[in-house]
């Protein structure tokens, strides 16, 4: 006899409330994409646009009807490159040291050390970019400022690391320990082992940290914005390309975070170009992104090669088995030294921080004061944020883990992680256009809690979908031979157990939002003159820490300003590391309550 019931028992009907609500919520994070692309479609179209002329020419000069982007597409291409041509290395060998080296017991400790890179917000990059990186360009290159792409390619490679390193991780770990055993009955040294069988097995998930990390370093903004520079028309020929390295240069990320797209209007050529920009960017990291996802789903067993020499020259081996072993533990001590160095510059550059009158007292003029109402105003755009993400992203996560099939589960998944990976700047733009010009509220809080939303659905959801794939198929075969209808076992099973996915996916979000700082530029925020806590949501700004820190970056000449700065990026640190620091707690209470 069959232990399952049927989906509603005789007499028992039910409204579908809960599948409704879920259905609504999954559609407004798909609606949330699509503005983004309806809204650079639009523009792009609303006036002729030479894509040739785009995608050909370096000049780019408004007053004189000129849109070239070559320029910029080869700032962005050389900055990629170089943070890449740095990260990419360091992140795999490094990823070879926690899987193969590290002891198991340390590995996570280890891993998280290294992750903590990535819980740094971008403008506390942008900050250390103008105060340390720039000054060390300058000496070793002579260029006056240090404004250039390599320094903008040197922060980014630091960006980048956490990624690859994490990507790399769950490739190599991925690799079946029979494989690694049958190798090693071979008479393999650990060295050859890893080069001849676990990396050409986890090659298609290296591949894939390689290519998420290109989509991270193509979509970042504030931190280059503040070091490259940002001059137009610099397309070096292909023997001056080193040279132009050296030189100030602009991005296609940077040419949107600047002042243009406010100044362009909402319609005519200019406005078409920078849509054109922005398509072109999407495009580039929406179809990184997608190869990126496509290989790590091939990774499968392979490697063998040059098995045949483990039983020659054994002691030479082992010896260059050392030597590969210490120069794989060199890779993972950078990182480990980045971090711990980025704490001390921000303890000892930043002890305004470390008095409580910073954090409760009113900034006063440019650079005085403390951060009280940029504390508040980051809280206060946090918690929105929260209540709008929270019951979308649970929504999502039950369509991709409960209601859709396989297939469509798939599809939607791809789209979910591509959302996600969406430059933060475009986001920006299209909250801008569609909720301050096109709904006229102009600069408003709840303006910046939507797009930031975007930012933190996707984390949430594909966190949500995670813990429900591990749910054990016995429990729901259990509830339905109980009789439970799918919104009672819902009630029931699902929410309880994708509680702690939920809880730590919206946690990891929303320190990523904390952060977040071209989306706020466009929405939410101003510079001074704020109130701590609006009174409506009409033209009603907010300060917030992120905004306030680009602001005093800028101007980072003056001593005073670069104090403050110091002491505004230790707070924000402290604030999203607060939020990451909770999301263990929250988990294990939720899932001991479940």
């Amino acid at each position: 006899m069959s232990l399952a019931a049927p989906a509603a028992w005789p007499g028992r009907q039910h409204w579908p409330a809960l599948p409704v609500l879920v259905g609504l919520t999954a559609a407004a994070a798909g609606v949330g994409g699509a503005v983004v692309v309806g809204f650079l479609v639009a523009g792009a179209s609303s006036a002729p646009l030479d894509w040739v002329e785009l995608l050909t020419s370096p000049t780019w000069d408004p007053a004189g009807g000129a849109y070239g982007a070559a320029a910029m597409v080869f700032g962005t291409v050389a900055v990629s490159a170089i943070a890449l041509a740095l990260a990419t290395p360091l992140g795999w060998a490094a990823a070879v040291a926690i899987t193969e080296l590290v002891a198991p017991r340390r590995r996570r400790l280890v891993r998280g050390g290294v992750e903590l890179l990535a819980a740094v917000p971008s403008i506390v990059y942008g900050l250390v970019g103008v105060a340390l990186v720039r000054p060390l360009v300058s000496d070793l290159a002579g260029v006056p400022g240090g404004d250039s792409l390599l320094a903008a390619g040197l922060v980014l490679a630091v960006m980048v690391l956490p990624t690859v390193v994490a990507v790399s991780v769950d490739a190599l770990a991925g690799v079946p320990r029979a494989t690694r055993e049958a190798a090693a009955a071979l008479g393999l040294t650990r060295a050859e082992l890893v080069r001849s069988v676990v990396v050409p097995a986890a090659r298609p998930g290296l591949r894939a940290a390689l290519l998420l990390g290109l989509a991270r370093a193509l979509g970042e903004t504030i931190a280059v914005f503040l070091v490259i520079g940002r001059a137009d028309g610099r397309l070096p020929s292909p023997a001056g390309a080193l040279a132009a390295l050296v030189r100030p240069g602009q991005t296609l990320t940077t040419k949107l975070g600047g002042p243009e797209p406010v100044l362009a209007g909402t319609s005519g050529t200019h406005w078409a170009a920078l849509s054109g920009l922005g398509l072109i960017l999407l495009v580039t990291v929406a179809a990184v992104t997608l190869v990126a996802l496509r290989g790590s789903r091939r990774q499968g067993v392979g490697g063998g090669r040059r098995l045949d020499r483990a039983a020659r020259g054994w002691s030479s081996r082992h010896r260059r088995d050392r030597l590969v072993a210490v120069a794989r533990r060199g890779a993972l001590a950078v990182p480990l030294v980045l971090v711990a160095g980025l704490v001390v510059v921000l303890v000892t550059r930043g002890s305004a921080a470390l008095d409580p009158r910073f954090w409760l007292t009113a900034a006063t003029g440019a650079d005085a004061g403390g951060v009280r109402d940029q504390v508040a105003g980051t809280v206060l755009l946090v918690a929105a944020t929260g209540l709008i993400a929270a019951p979308v992203g649970l929504g999502l996560g039950l369509v991709l883990g409960e209601y859709a099939g396989p297939r469509l589960s798939g599809a939607m998944r791809t789209a979910t992680v591509t959302l996600g990976g969406v430059p933060s700047i475009l986001l920006g733009l299209a909250g801008y256009r569609v909720l301050g010009t096109g709904l006229g509220w102009g600069k408003s809080w709840l303006a910046g809690a939507l797009v930031l939303a975007v930012v933190v659905v996707p984390v949430a959801a594909l966190a949500t979908t995670a813990r429900l794939d591990t749910l054990d198929p016995l429990r729901r075969e259990s509830a339905l031979a109980l009789g439970l209808h799918r919104s009672q076992l819902i009630r029931s099973v699902l929410l309880p157990h994708a509680g702690p996915g939920l809880a730590t996916g919206l946690l990891l979000g929303l320190a990523r939002a904390a952060g977040e700082t071209a989306p706020l530029l466009f929405t939410a925020t101003v510079f001074s003159g704020a109130a701590a806590l609006p009174a409506g949501v009409v033209d009603a700004p907010v300060v917030a820490l992120p905004t306030h820190l680009f602001a005093l970056s800028q101007d980072a000449s003056r001593p005073a300003a670069l104090e403050a700065a110091w002491g505004s990026a230790l707070v924000l640190v402290v604030v999203a590391g607060l939020l990451l620091l909770a999301a263990t707690p929250a988990r294990r209470r939720l899932e001991a309550a479940g």
